[in-house]
Order: C-alpha cells, then structure tokens, then sequence
C-alpha cells in the first residue's frame, strides 16, 4: 500500500512538472521525457484520478491569470508616458504569458489516456482545451475593461485606420497642394512621417492578439466604433451642401476599397480567418450603415435639397435609393413637415415664396415617392396654411400667367383636365388595373382615391380651396388688371393663356374673358376709325385720345375715385364721345374719368420730362399751369376729389421733384433743379396702381345689367409748358 502511495506521488510531481510554464518551475523541478510523463499519467489513471488532472490544470491557469498575469497586465497602463507603448508592451507581455502556457496546454491536449475524463468541453463549452484556455482569458482578464484602456485601444486603431486611408489614397485625390509640410496620415512633418512605423505596429498587435485568441475582444468595439465614425465623416464632408452630384457610387467604392480593405488587414491572421470570412458578411450590415448616414444627411438638407429642384435631382434620386433600403421613412417625414412650419408658414415670408417652395416640393417628392404619400403627409400643413392667406389664390394665379415665371407655365401647356377632391373618383384609375400597385403603409386611409395624390401641380393649388370658380374669377380679375394698367391693345399673348386654361378649366367657365379679349380687339379698330375720321375732317384737338371700350357686365368691378378733370382734357374726352356716337348710332359712352394712362411732356426752365401717369396725376401737375403754389384744400375743391386721396397722388410728384411742401399742406413748383439733365423720360412704373375694386369691394357691388361702355385711357400727345 505504501508503495501505490509512493507510485502515485511520484507520478504526481512528474505531472505537475511538466505541465507547468517554465517561469514558474522551481529550481527542483523535474525534467521529465515524453516516456515518463505518459507513464504518469497512465499510472494515475489507473488510480482513478484521471478526473482531476484537467480540472487541476484549469485551476491552475485560472489562478495564475487572476493572482499574476492579470495585475501585470493591466500594470502596463499605469507606468508607461506613451499610449501607444503601453498597449503594445502589455500585448507582448500577454502574447509572451500566451507561448508559455501553449506547449504545456498542447502536451495535456494530446494525451489520449484523460480524454475520457475531459470537462472543459462540458464546463467552458468548448472543442479544445486552448478554446478552454482563451475563454479563461477572456472572462478573467477583459470582462469589464477600464475606460482608459478602450480610450487607448480606440485611439491606437484610429490612428492606423488613418495611415491606411492616407496611404491608400491618391496623392491628387488627397490633397490639392503638392508641397504640404506635414503627413496627413500621422499629422506629423513630412521629414520625420511615422506612417510606416505605425503601420508595422498596427500589423504586430494585430497578429499578437491573432496569437491569443483575443483579437476580436480587445479591438473588435473600437474597430466596429471607428468604422462607424469614420463612415458618418466621410459621407458628411463629402455629400453634405452638394446636390447636383449622385454620390452612392462613389460612396459604396469607398466603403469597399478603404473600410473593407482596412478590415481586411485588422482581421488577416491565422487564427482569425473565419472573422475574415465574416466580413462578406459584415459588409451588409455597413452598407445598411452607409445608407443609413447619408440618408440622415440628406434629411437634415432636404429642404435646401427641395428648394434647389430640379438641380438636385441627383440628390433625391440617392435619397430615394436610400429610404428603399433603410427605415427613415417616418423620420422624413417628421423632419421635412417641421423644416417646412419653421422655414415658411409663418408671416415673415411672402405668398409667392411659399408656392414657389410648395411648386418645388411637389416636384421633388414625387421624384422621391412616386406614390405622393410622403408628399400627401408632409404638404398638409403647407396647403391648411395657403388656404389662410388672402393673396393666396392671386399668387397663382398669376404665377399661371406671367412671363417671369415659368414654375407652372409648362404644366399650363400639357392642357391637362382638372381633377379636384369634390370628385368622387376618377374612371381613370381602372385604365391602369393591371399595374396597380397597393399604397405603402403610411399612406393617409381617409385619402381614398390614389389618383389624387398622382394628380397634376395645377390640380393641386387649386385643391387648396377645391373649387375652380375662385381661380377663374382670379384670372378674370388679374386679366383685368393687366390690361388696364399696361393699356397694350397687343392680346395675342393673353388669347394664348386663355386657350390653355380653356383646356383646364373650361369653356363656359372663361367666356366672360373671351368678351373683354373681344372689347379690347373691338377697341383698337374703334381707335383706328375714330382717328381716320378725325385725319378725315380735318379736325384736331390739343390731346389725342385712344379709348379702351368696355361691355361692363363682363368685367370685374372697377376701383372707383372722384375727380373732374381738367377742361381740356373734359373737351378732349366729348369729341371723342361724338365720333363713337356718329359710328355706333344710339350708343354712347360713360367715362371713368380716373382710369387710364397719360403720356405727358413737362416743360420746366431747366429741362424737359416725360412721365406714363394715370388721368389724376395729370389733372394735379395741370393746375400748376395756373398758378406755381397750391394748397391742398383749394386744389382738392378745384379737381372735386377727397383731400387724403390728393395728398397721396402729391406725393409721387414730390419724389419726382417736381413739387416740394413748402409750408403744411402748401406746394410749390419747382421749376429749377440742379443736377438734373435735361430732356430726362421717367416711366412711372412705381406708381402702378390696380384698376379694379378690392375682393371685398367686388363682392359688395351688385352687378350691373346695363350696356356701360368706359373710357380707361387717355394719351396726351403734346403739353404746355408749366
């Protein structure tokens, strides 16, 4: 019995030897052959004691990783100035530890007498007793790291990842001026770059911690950090205020050659092949990133993005690409509804601003969503707030028809029918059944008929108020207006607008503007004969009159003001009463003596002006002909008009410097002005004012029934001299 004890220590003490890092054997240690450590061990297992000589050595380790290799470890980052040092003499400490322990694990691993009494693939989950051996590691030594460890770890990877984009980078595409002082890969002068230097450390630590079965767990929370960093550097600084550019492409090739190819080197070691295969993988999953950074870009932008339409199509097209990919949506729509409240629906901004920006947004959400539910979401707030303006409907109105404007102009010209929200629904949409394709999910449920949403820009404003009628008297209002105010007997532009919004709107409903196309038409040879018969008789007065006549019932209300004119502008405007009456029989013409344009040639001391003003800033420059100073209330009495409307009719010849206030309420002709040439032509485009009566106004006055015939021009062809 004595003897089995004696056996059974010894085999024992030879074990122990062997299976100990040489560091740690005492100098009696044992040095035993591969003979007699396996008759050890088979002495041992023939006692039954097989059980214990792994879980023995697990403890072993254990303890030492705890009670030594641990405290040494992270001793490093404690006493060393340099980060970079530290970690990279910490690793080799452990790497060192790591080749100690292998060939004793190695030696225990290949013994086929204790595999039957194997536990660490039953306590640690493992295969092997190194997997064993790694996971102990990994549990004892990094399951919590100090903050200023993966500030370490982070920083080192971050300075390697940009060597390797530096490096990688073409000198051209790196940086524009070809004598810079310093490397922008380490930041340091160009004579001392420690860009290689870096990188050798970068690749030494990298197959170290490959070595140690650690390499994923020390770098793989800083690699996936920095990556993720760099990805939303990199698309910011290079997307970010760009729109006219597409840049997926471009990003997708960087992310392959620079973030890939840098992951490639970080995981390029034996041990790690299979992370390496993994990064196929793992490129999805930074693709989806990728996307998902530009797309977050891109909607803090989008309204500038919008606003720049169509330049920027290219961006809304990467945009679109993105949210097909990614699940931004609703974050779109909740950014881009605010951008549009902050930016534009608020008093500070002009009518015409926000339709300019609404007309963009259409066409660019449409680009985006060309099922218009993200359009639908986001333009409520935008047409709740239009439908509160009062200018709102004039704006587009005459955004349809102006010449400085081609927002809608070619949607105008595709002559499209309307279709409004009072439409149940359109039999237009069944045309299409075999296309059809189910509304995405946050579409609004209460919209019920697609082809809403798909409709025309017209369509669109003038669903703001869903009735057409308001368009229509708009248009006849500011036909009107134009008309008057320019006095151009030319109509072949305004027939073509009336063509195409006949097309939109319809016959019946613009056929009181075809009458007032037709009175202008019927004007102009008016003029033409009245003039021939004048030349005819050989008469001549000291104005020469054009008339502009109109069939009242047709036309907008007129703004209306008191003023009796002049004498012989009174005389002038009979004559011409008498030549209508000899050409047209029974009728006769009644005269808004208010409305109209004068071309008039003042004639002073020093110089000689010629002004395009309405019929009552003529009559007020006239009187001056009789006397050079008039007070406001006599020369209100003089012309019959109320004594404020005067003073503001005064005041445009009082920019003009022509009359000056030389006590309260007293004017003065100024004859002589020095440093003004002479034979100056001022237009008085300033002093434009409308012709027809306020909406308020119109919808006050009942119509008149009456065959009412107005005078609204008056062209002096020649004045004396004030």
């Amino acid at each position: 019995m004595a003897a089995n004890v004696e056996l059974v220590n010894r085999a024992w003490t030879v074990l122990t030897d062997t299976l100990t890092p040489g560091e740690k054997k005492t100098s009696q240690a044992y040095i035993s052959s591969e003979v007699e450590f396996q008759n050890a061990v088979e002495i041992l297992c023939k006692q039954d004691l097989g059980h214990i000589i792994e879980e023995w050595f697990l403890d072993t380790l254990q303890e030492d990783l705890r009670q030594k290799v641990g405290p040494q470890f992270w001793n490093y980052f404690s006493i060393q100035p340099s980060e970079t040092d530290q970690l990279l003499e910490a690793v080799e400490y452990l790497h060192k530890v790591t080749m100690d322990y292998l060939p004793c694990i190695q030696r225990l691993e290949s013994t086929t007498q204790i595999k039957r009494w194997r536990k660490s693939s039953t306590l640690f989950n493992t295969s092997s007793l190194t997997e064993a051996f790694i996971l102990l590691m990994k549990s004892t030594l990094f399951s919590i790291f100090p903050r200023t460890f993966q500030e370490i770890v982070n920083k080192f990877y971050s300075d390697a990842f940009k060597v390797f984009h530096h490096t990688t980078t073409e000198p051209d595409q790196d940086s524009e001026d070809d004598e810079e002082t310093s490397c922008k890969g380490c930041e340091q002068p160009s004579e001392t770059c420690l860009c290689q230097h870096i990188m050798l450390n970068f690749h030494n630590l990298n197959r170290k911690l490959d070595d140690i079965g650690i390499l994923e767990r020390v770098s793989g929370t800083a690699v996936t950090n920095i990556v993720h960093e760099r990805i939303k550097t990199y698309v910011e600084n290079s997307c970010k205020g760009n729109f006219e550019t597409s840049y997926i492409d471009i990003l997708e090739t960087w992310l392959d050659t620079k973030v890939l190819g840098w992951l490639h080197l970080v995981y390029s070691g034996n041990r790690t092949h299979i992370y390496s295969d993994c990064i196929d993988g793992f490129k999805g999953r930074l693709l989806h990133f990728l996307y998902e950074s530009f797309a977050n870009i891109q909607i803090e932008q989008l309204f500038n993005i919008i606003i720049e339409f169509p330049e920027s199509e290219p961006a809304i097209l990467d945009l679109k690409m993105c949210l097909e990919k990614t699940d931004v949506r609703t974050q779109l729509v909740t950014s881009l509804k605010s951008a549009l409240e902050t930016r534009l629906l608020h008093p500070g901004v002009n009518t015409s601003d926000i339709l300019t920006a609404y007309i963009a947004a259409i066409r660019a959400l449409r680009v985006l969503d060309p099922a218009g539910v993200i359009l639908e979401l986001v333009c409520h707030p935008v047409r709740k707030y239009l439908r509160s303006r009062d200018d709102t409907v004039r704006c587009i109105v005459s955004n349809l028809t102006d010449d400085g404007s081609n927002e809608l102009l070619d949607e105008l010209i595709k002559g499209q029918p309307l279709l409004l929200d009072e439409t149940g629904h359109s039999d237009n949409e069944d045309e299409d059944w075999e296309k059809w394709m189910p509304d995405p999910v946050d579409a609004d449920p209460s919209t019920t008929s697609k082809s809403k949403r798909a409709s025309d820009i017209i369509s669109m404003l003038v669903n703001i108020y869903g009735s057409k009628e308001l368009f229509v008297n708009e248009y006849r209002t500011l036909l009107a207006d134009r008309i008057l105010t320019q006095f151009n007997y030319e109509i072949e532009k305004e027939i073509r607008y009336l063509e195409l919004l006949k097309l939109r709107f319809g016959e019946t409903q613009l056929h009181f503007c075809e009458v007032m196309l037709k009175d202008v038409a019927d004007s102009k040879r008016l003029n033409t004969r009245v003039t021939e018969a004048r030349n005819k008789s050989g008469e001549r007065g000291e104005i020469d009159v054009n008339a502009m006549v109109l069939s009242a019932q047709f036309w907008p209300a007129f703004r209306e003001e008191k003023i009796t004119l002049p004498e012989v502008m009174q005389e002038s405007l009979k004559e011409y009463t008498k030549k209508f009456e000899a050409l047209k029989g029974n009728r006769t013409l009644n005269w808004k003596p208010h409305l109209g344009l004068v071309n008039i040639d003042i004639e002073l001391k020093d110089r000689t002006i010629n002004f395009n003003v309405s019929p009552v800033h003529a009559a007020i420059i006239m009187q001056f002909q009789k006397q050079e100073k008039w007070t406001v209330e006599d020369l209100s009495n003089e012309l019959q008009m109320p004594a404020t409307a005067l003073r503001r009719k005064i005041a445009y010849w009082q920019t003009q410097g022509l009359l000056k206030e030389e006590t309260t309420d007293t004017f003065l002709l100024v004859e002589e002005h020095k440093g003004r040439t002479h034979d100056v032509i001022v237009t008085d485009d300033d002093e434009t004012e409308s012709a027809m009566a306020s909406a308020q106004s119109q919808r006050e006055e009942e119509l008149q029934v009456s065959y009412s015939i107005t005078c609204l021009n008056c062209v002096v062809s020649h004045f004396s001299p004030v």
